[in-house]
């Protein structure tokens, strides 16, 4: 039982690193292609302040408080793949946004466990979109996976400029994603917000569980202390002494804060300075994990839960933000804070 308590996490939120996923036969021209989004509608949104939804909840066994009524800024939070099996219709590229299976996995998943961690700093808007499977990351056709990659961001950027036609009004932004998210994210803060007005707005960016050059934007830079503003804050988490098989195994010029000291540096940080982690049943965990750089990745020890010796996993993409959530959560805070101050 303690093994599965633990192992348990990786149910938590989405993309198919450490499982199985289905092999897509067919090729994206071959393929048709589900009817894009209307944002005027509600239902083409996981989360809208305007409605309950799964980003207004808060972890288990935990005080904390849905602060978007009274929250200053907002956030725009682009969820990770959750498309990984064979899919039940003929849209196997890219998911239908009308799909209610996935849709409903989708915000018990990813919106509760990973947009939650914003909802003390901001208003969360979470856009349904046609997302690419997982095939398309590892497929061997590049023109397939860029294709079913444009269709996806083709539908996060619309939702966003919805977004800021008809809710911003000014507001200071947060921009939020994780994995397939973290992609599009990084393409929207290209096109809007890097060295472009929009950037004004920008608390800061958290774009996680993605490999990021520290030099992928211009004029926005790697997040280096817990209070900088208009910033962007990147990591990927394995297992201490653990390095992937794309890594080089030498310096690399890819962007990792700590989210425990929100340092770039390499200094380990104790398990102590974990505020609490989200587990399996969006329960909180106090001292969840502890948190160290090294060569552009982010190593952590097994999380410190009972069953922890049962686990031998060494990728810990799943867990990027729930073994960090209320240190997250905090820091997100602050910079909206310190941002409104500077105004």
């Amino acid at each position: 039982m303690r093994a599965l308590f633990i192992l348990s996490l990786f149910l938590l939120s989405a993309c198919a690193s450490n499982q199985t996923y289905h092999v897509l036969s067919a090729r994206f021209k071959d393929s048709p292609q589900p009817a894009a989004a209307d944002y005027a509608d509600p239902n083409s949104w996981s989360a809208l302040p305007s409605r309950f939804d799964a980003a207004d909840l808060v972890p288990r066994k935990s005080s904390l408080k849905d602060n978007q009524a009274e929250s200053k800024a907002d956030v725009f939070f682009i969820h990770p793949t959750i498309f990984t099996y064979k899919p039940e219709n003929e849209y196997v590229w890219n998911a239908s946004m009308s799909d209610v299976a996935l849709n409903r996995s989708t915000d018990s998943s990813t919106i509760l466990n990973q947009a939650t961690a914003f909802n003390a700093a901001g208003r969360v808007f979470a856009p349904r979109y046609r997302q690419a499977h997982y095939h398309a990351f590892v497929t061997e056709f590049k023109e397939d996976k860029e294709a079913a990659l444009d269709v996806a961001y083709s539908d996060v950027k619309r939702a966003f400029e919805y977004y800021l036609a008809k809710e911003n009004k000014g507001r200071p932004i947060i921009i939020a994603g994780h994995s397939q998210g973290t992609v599009h994210a990084t393409r929207l803060l290209k096109e809007y917000f890097d060295g472009k007005e929009l950037g004004k707005q920008l608390v800061a960016a958290y774009i996680i569980g993605i490999a990021t050059p520290k030099n992928i934007f211009t004029q926005i830079p790697v997040c280096t202390s817990p209070n900088q503003t208009g910033c962007f804050i990147a990591y990927t988490t394995f297992l201490q002494g653990y390095l992937p098989p794309w890594h080089p195994g030498t310096v690399t010029e890819l962007a990792s804060v700590n989210p425990l000291t929100w340092s770039t540096d390499e200094v380990f940080a104790s398990k102590e300075k974990n505020i609490g982690g989200v587990s399996y049943g969006f329960k909180y965990v106090k001292e969840f994990a502890d948190a160290q750089n090294h060569l552009g990745v982010l190593w952590t020890n097994t999380p410190y839960v009972p069953g922890r010796s049962f686990v031998k996993l060494k990728n810990w993409h799943k867990a990027d933000i729930n073994l960090y959530y209320q240190n997250i959560r905090e820091n997100a805070v602050l910079r909206v804070n310190t941002f409104l101050s500077q105004k």
